[in-house]
């Protein structure tokens, strides 16, 4: 039986979880015949699966190699990750946008309330110069949810961006400045702030364009520069639907349909906890895609269910968001 994408985003508990995610292990089982293939090469029974640990986690890099779809679905949009020249990138192929926006749209509601509070001030010019990117549409549909004339992207105009920061600040205006790393270091570089009244929100990596930086050192420069105590950070990928936020010193939690897990980097089919190990991901709003994906991401998760990003497998290539080494 398909799970419901009412039952997926109405999950309250543990209980809640554990029942959805099996009912969307033996979905995808059935549906996704790159999923059915790579259990059944690993001898998994699903009538044997009973526990969320006994889920199986499609590598990443399958979705580089394979059209990761349900079968009975039609793709709506293809994001595609970003990638050096020549790289062969990510394709997530979305079936129903409407999934995509009530997720991160519920799930910013969870960790930040009515987005119509805000003005929403995007300054990623990396996604911008790029087609098919899951972040710009997000971010888009934000800024139109947020029905905030000052809410808008900024590709180079780092002048008019501080211009907009100081009116809104002035105003006393909530806002949430997203902006990928180093181009929020970049304005920086330009001049300084004291905001009281904006969050600075990073995602992503330098891109190439400065030397990488480990978490605590970029997040040290941003605050002084930006005269904030914290910096937040958002946590989501391509090949995800939905995304985990930190508020503060990298650590992330997840909203209710998502959950972090961790395995031996030397044993992909083992889980470990609380000691740093590869990333799994189980993303529930993923429903007509895959659910369960092992990443290339190096993390360790703590007993709250709350996570760190600690880096990258060394023969990773770098891309994403919050991929820097912390």
């Amino acid at each position: 039986m398909k799970p419901s994408i009412a039952s997926i985003f109405s999950i309250k508990n543990q209980t809640d979880f554990d029942t959805v995610t099996l009912d969307v292990f033996r979905y995808q089982y059935e549906h996704c015949v790159v999923y059915k293939t790579y259990c059944d090469a690993l001898n998994v029974n699903p009538d044997a699966v009973k526990t969320i640990e006994n889920i199986p986690f499609l590598p990443i890099t399958f979705f580089k190699q394979k059209k990761i779809i349900a079968r009975d679905k039609i793709s709506e949009v293809t994001f595609t990750s970003s990638g050096t020249t020549g790289s062969i990138t990510s394709k997530h192929y979305v079936t129903d946008l409407s999934i995509y926006a009530s997720s991160f749209k519920k799930g910013f509601e969870h960790y930040y309330g009515d987005v119509q509070d805000f003005a929403i001030l995007a300054l990623l010019p990396s996604y911008l110069e790029r087609d098919g990117s899951s972040l710009v549409y997000m971010v888009d549909q934000l800024i139109k949810d947020s029905k905030n004339v000052e809410s808008g992207f900024y590709l180079n105009d780092l002048d008019g961006l501080s211009q907009k920061l100081d009116k809104l600040e002035a105003s006393g205006k909530k806002t949430l400045l997203i902006g990928v790393s180093y181009a929020l270091l970049d304005l920086i570089e330009k001049r300084t702030f004291q905001l009281k009244n904006t969050i600075v929100m990073e995602t992503g990596g330098m891109k190439g364009r400065r030397k990488e930086l480990i978490k605590p050192a970029l997040h040290a420069l941003l605050e002084a520069g930006f005269g904030t105590p914290h910096i937040h950070s958002e946590y989501g990928m391509t090949e995800l639907l939905s995304q985990a936020y930190s508020k503060q010193d990298g650590v992330f939690s997840c909203p209710p349909w998502m959950k972090i897990l961790t395995r031996e980097t030397e044993d992909p089919l083992s889980l470990i906890q609380q000691k740093t190990g590869g990333i799994n991901v189980i993303d529930l709003a993923n429903l007509y895609s895959c659910s369960f994906i092992a990443t290339q991401d190096l993390g360790i998760v703590a007993a709250d269910g709350t996570f760190k990003i600690m880096g990258r497998f060394d023969d990773s290539d770098v891309r994403g968001c919050n991929l820097m080494v912390v």
